[in-house]
C-alpha cells in the first residue's frame, strides 16, 4: 500500500475513532474495566459526611436543616398509608391518576423528610418512624405509578408483580432507600439485620435485575426514530445513585453504572447540538438537568475522570437552554407539554452553571434562590445534599437574569426576540418549526406567543392535567393538544397532524437591531387533503413598536379557512378590521392592544373555552378560567391569498 494510501487510511481509521468518542461522549471515553479502576469502591465512597461525622454536618446550611426538623417533628405520628387496589383501578375506570400520586408521592417526601432531620438531630428519634416509611414502601406492589403500566387488558390498572420494571418513580424510590441506608445503616443492624436485607432485596429484584435484563422503551429511541426523552436521564440518575450506594458486588456495580452510561449515550447523542429542549423549561428540570446529575455523580465517583464532559459544547448548550426559553421573571415558554410557570430548581442550576463556567447560568440559578422557602420538593431527592452543603458560596453569588435579546435555536426551530437585552419591558415574541412528533408533542407548527412586560398577551395554551387519555391514542382529542386551539390556520376543516412527516420547512431567522423574525413554511404540517400548496409563515418584531403575522398561501380548494388566535382576555370587535384586547399590567391597569386584521377577506367572533373536562383542571390552576379563541374567519378564500395581523398598544 502506497503512502498516501496509509495515510489516508489512518486519517480515516482516527477520524472513525474520534466520531465514535464524540458520539458516545459519556460510555466512549472509558472501558467497563477501566471504570471499574476508577471508581471508588463501596467502602470508601463518601459522597457526604456519615451520620457520625458530626462536624461535618455542622457545615450543612442549619436554617434548612432545621427546618427539615420541625416539619418532621409535626409529622411525627404520621401513618404511613396503605394505597388501595382501588386507587391503582382508578386509572382505568376513569382515568384518574392523582388520587394514587398524591399517596405515593407525600409517603416518599415524608421518608426524605425525616431522613434529613435526622441527619440534623442525631438523636434517633425518627429513626422508627423512617423504618415505617421504608417497610410501609417495601410493601407497596410498585413503586411505580399506575398512569405508566402497560394499557392492556391483562394490566387493567394493577401491576403485574412477576414482573418487575422501571419507570421513573420505582427509580426515585430506590434512591431514597439507598440514601436511607447509607446514613443509618448501622442503626438499623441494631434494630433488626432484616431492614437492610430488605432494601437490598427489593432493590435487586425492582430495579438492578429488570435494568440490567430488559430493554425498557425509555432506554433508546422508538420504534419511529423519536429518541428517548426526560425519562431516559432522570431514571439514570437514580439507577447510578443507587448502584453507587448499594451494589456490593465491585464488578458488578461497575457492570450497573456502565451499563447505564451507555443509556445516558442514547439520550445524548441525538440530542439537539443547539441545546433545545423540545420538552420545554419545565421539562428540562428532569431533561438536562438529569443528564448533569448523573454527571455530577459520576464525576464525584471517579475523583473528577468526567471533568471533560462539561467541556462540550453541547452539553453547555442543554445548560443554557433554560435561561435562553425565558420570558420572565415568572415566564417561561411552555411550547407542547410545558408548563408556563415551571418552578426553577435553583442549586442545582447554578451548579450546571459552574461546572461549565457559565457566569450567566449561575447568575440565573442564583437569582431563583428563596430565603427561607425550604420545601423538599417531591422528585431528585439526592440534589438536597448538595444543596445544604452550598449555601454559603449561594447566598453570596451574584444574581441576575440573561434575558438575552435574540435567541436562534436551528435544530429544533425555536425562535425569541424582545424589545431590550437583559430587560422584560416591552414585546416579547417567541415562535417555533420542527415537526409534530417531538416528545409531549402537540400539533403546533408555526405557533407563536406574545408577551408585553413580561406577561402574557398571546398565549400557548400548553398541558392541562394528565389522564388516562393523555398519552393515548386519544391523546388528540384533547382540545388544547390540537393545532386549532393554537395560533394557527384550519384550513379546509382540517389540522395538523401527529407524525414527524408533519413539519416546517424552508425555515429560516434573521435578528437585527431594530427587527427580529423567522419565516418558515407550514403546509406539510398539514396532510394532503388540506389542499396546501404553500402556506408561508414570517413572523417578526418591530422592537418598541409591533408584532406582525404575515401569512402568504396557495391553496388548491377554498372551501373554509379559519385563522385562531388563543389570549386570556375577551377580546372585542371595535371596529371592522380592528379586535381590542384588554391587557392587563402587573399593576391592575388596563393596557389596551390592538389587532388589526384585513376586514374585507375575514370577520373574527370571539368565545370562551369552556374548562368542563377532567383534563382541563390543569388549565384551570395555570391560567384560571379565562381562556379566549379569536376566530378569524375567511368569506372569500382565494387560491393564492395574504394575511397580515398587527399587533400594538392602542
Amino acid at each position: 500500500m502506497s503512502l498516501k494510501k496509509n495515510l489516508t487510511f489512518l486519517l480515516l481509521f482516527f477520524f472513525a475513532v474520534y466520531n465514535a468518542a464524540a458520539q458516545n461522549l459519556i460510555s466512549g471515553k472509558y472501558s467497563e474495566e477501566e471504570l471499574f479502576q476508577l471508581l471508588t469502591p463501596l467502602d470508601e465512597w463518601k459522597p457526604f459526611p456519615v451520620l457520625d461525622d458530626r462536624a461535618a454536618w455542622q457545615n450543612a446550611d442549619q436554617e434548612m436543616m432545621k427546618e427539615y426538623l420541625r416539619y418532621a417533628n409535626e409529622n411525627m405520628d404520621y401513618d404511613w398509608p396503605y394505597i388501595p387496589a382501588t386507587k391503582s383501578l382508578l386509572i382505568d375506570r376513569t382515568g384518574d391518576r392523582d388520587e394514587y400520586q398524591a399517596i405515593t408521592f407525600e409517603k416518599r417526601r415524608m421518608l426524605g423528610t425525616m431522613i434529613l432531620a435526622e441527619l440534623y438531630e442525631n438523636e434517633g428519634r425518627f429513626i422508627d418512624p423512617i423504618i415505617n416509611g421504608i417497610w410501609s414502601i417495601c410493601e407497596e406492589s410498585f413503586w411505580g405509578v399506575p398512569a405508566h403500566l402497560p394499557k392492556t387488558k391483562e394490566y387493567s390498572g394493577l401491576m403485574d408483580v412477576t414482573r418487575p420494571f422501571v419507570d421513573l418513580f420505582a427509580a426515585e424510590t430506590a434512591t431514597y432507600l439507598a440514601w436511607a441506608d447509607y446514613f443509618f445503616g448501622d442503626r438499623f443492624d441494631e434494630i433488626s439485620p432484616q431492614i437492610r436485607k430488605r432494601i437490598r432485596h427489593e432493590t435487586q429484584t425492582r430495579i438492578f435485575e429488570p435494568l440490567m435484563n430488559q430493554h425498557h422503551g425509555w432506554m433508546a429511541a422508538n420504534a419511529n426514530g423519536r429518541p428517548p426523552n426526560n425519562w431516559n436521564p432522570w431514571i439514570c440518575s437514580n439507577w447510578i445513585n443507587t448502584a453507587l450506594l448499594l451494589a456490593d458486588d465491585e464488578e458488578k456495580r461497575a457492570a450497573q453504572v456502565y451499563k447505564a452510561m451507555e443509556v445516558l449515550d442514547e439520550f445524548l447523542t441525538p440530542y439537539p447540538e443547539d441545546g433545545g429542549c423540545d420538552e420545554g423549561p419545565s421539562y428540562w428540570g428532569a431533561a438536562a438537568a438529569s443528564l448533569f446529575d448523573n454527571i455530577s455523580l459520576l464525576d464525584l465517583a471517579t475523583n473528577g475522570a468526567f471533568q471533560y464532559v462539561y467541556e462540550d459544547e453541547k452539553v453547555k448548550n442543554m445548560g443554557k437552554f433554560i435561561y435562553r426559553a425565558q420570558i420572565s421573571e415568572d415566564y417561561f415558554l411552555n411550547f407542547a407539554d410545558a408548563d408556563p410557570q415551571p418552578t426553577m430548581a435553583a442549586s442545582m442550576i447554578y451548579r450546571y452553571g459552574k461546572a461549565i463556567q457559565d457566569p450567566d447560568m449561575m447568575k440565573f440559578g442564583a437569582y431563583y434562590r428563596r430565603e427561607n422557602d425550604f420545601t423538599l420538593p417531591r422528585f431528585h431527592y439526592f440534589r438536597n445534599f448538595f444543596e445544604v452543603f452550598m449555601q454559603e458560596e449561594f447566598q453570596k453569588a451574584e444574581k441576575g437574569l440573561p434575558l438575552p435579546k435574540d435567541v436562534w435555536l436551528p435544530d429544533i426551530q425555536v425562535m425569541v426576540a424582545r424589545d431590550s437585552e437583559g430587560s422584560t419591558d416591552g414585546f416579547f415574541l417567541a415562535g417555533k418549526g420542527g415537526h409534530n412528533d417531538e416528545s409531549h408533542n402537540h400539533n403546533d407548527i408555526g405557533n407563536y406567543v406574545v408577551y408585553y412586560n413580561g406577561l402574557p398577551l398571546l398565549i400557548d395554551v400548553g398541558r392541562g392535567t394528565y389522564t388516562r387519555k393523555t398519552f393515548s391514542e386519544e391523546r388528540y382529542s384533547i382540545w388544547y393538544n390540537r393545532s386549532d386551539y393554537h395560533n394557527l390556520p384550519t384550513i379546509n376543516e382540517t389540522t395538523q397532524l401527529p407524525g414527524s412527516q408533519y413539519r416546517a420547512t424552508e425555515v429560516s431567522h434573521e435578528a437585527g437591531k431594530n427587527s427580529s423574525g423567522m419565516t418558515l413554511n407550514i403546509a406539510q404540517a398539514y396532510p394532503e387533503n388540506a389542499g396546501i400548496v404553500f402556506w408561508e409563515r414570517v413572523l417578526k418584531l418591530d422592537r418598541g413598536k409591533k408584532v406582525t403575522i404575515n401569512d402568504a398561501f396557495q391553496l388548491t380548494q377554498s372551501n373554509s379557512l379559519v385563522q385562531h388566535l388563543m389570549t386570556i382576555y375577551p377580546a372585542k370587535v371595535v371596529e371592522p378590521g380592528v379586535l381590542s384586547i384588554p391587557f392587563e399590567d402587573a399593576q391592575g391597569n388596563i393596557l389596551p392592544f390592538e389587532l388589526s386584521y384585513d376586514a374585507k377577506s375575514m370577520v373574527a367572533s370571539v368565545e370562551k373555552i369552556a374548562l368542563t373536562e377532567p383534563e382541563d383542571k390543569g388549565i384551570g390552576q395555570k391560567w384560571g378560567d379565562t381562556i379566549y379563541r379569536i376566530n378569524l374567519e375567511y368569506q372569500s378564500i382565494p387560491a393564492k391569498g395574504k394575511s397580515t395581523f398587527v399587533l400594538k398598544r392602542e
